[in-house]
């Protein structure tokens, strides 16, 4: 099969939830901090519901509406531990890169597109054997507006060189399905993420649950 046969040429990536699962260290991360508050752990499975908007929503959303005045304190410690452990259980998710090595085998290129900023996504995608695959990256810090503000969407399109009509969004959260509809944009929800089935009927062109699945996708289009 050739790059010319294939419906969705370029793809762009989630990171947190979609290409990489990061959620033991983000857990982690947001409990240290508790800490360093002097607050009590949360369970994981809840704090993993507050991700998806960048690292101070996800502090805010933790700390709850008694807990906003030390924002800021938290968020510094939450920062400089996070960046210094990132890495410690980060992993691609079970089978996607096999997925993603098939479909740039056949002529499909990417990009990753979060609300994390971008010096801790490129640790990641570089720690992970990653950043040659998808060699534009676009973070919540990159630009003054970011996701679902299709502007990091559009800019990441004219990069690859690759026209809209042939580019798919895949995201875990609604964040990602309404930036790919910003855009107009073609988009695939993926279940196995943190989000899981909370992005069903979300307004998706299509909904996966294993990796594999993005091969047909990719190949024949969403019709």
């Amino acid at each position: 099969m050739t790059a010319s046969r294939l419906a969705f040429r370029h793809v762009v990536l989630d990171l947190d939830g979609t290409l990489v699962d990061t959620k033991d260290d983000l857990a982690a991360a947001v409990n240290v901090t508790l800490a360093a508050l002097g607050l009590p752990a949360q369970d994981p499975r809840t704090l993993l519901g507050y991700v998806g908007n960048g690292g101070r929503v996800l502090l805010e959303r933790a700390l709850g509406a008694s807990g906003q005045a030390r924002i800021e304190e938290g968020l510094d410690v939450f920062m400089r531990w996070y960046r210094d452990h990132l890495l410690d259980h980060a992993a691609v998710y079970p089978g996607l890169r096999a997925v993603l090595d098939t479909l740039a085998g056949e002529g499909a290129v990417f990009s990753v597109l979060t609300n994390k900023p971008e010096d801790m996504s490129a640790k990641i995608l570089a720690g992970l054997d990653l950043e040659t695959l998808c060699p534009r990256l676009i973070g919540g810090d990159t630009l003054p507006v970011r996701k679902p503000d299709p502007t990091g969407l559009r800019q990441l399109i004219a990069a690859a060189g690759v026209e809209a009509a042939a580019t798919l969004m895949v995201g875990d959260s609604s964040i990602d399905v309404a930036t790919g509809r910003n855009a107009a944009v073609a988009t695939c929800a993926v279940l196995w993420g943190f989000n899981g089935p909370a992005v069903r009927g979300q307004g998706a062109g299509a909904e996966i649950t294993a990796p594999d699945e993005l091969l047909a996708i990719c190949r024949r289009g969403l019709a």
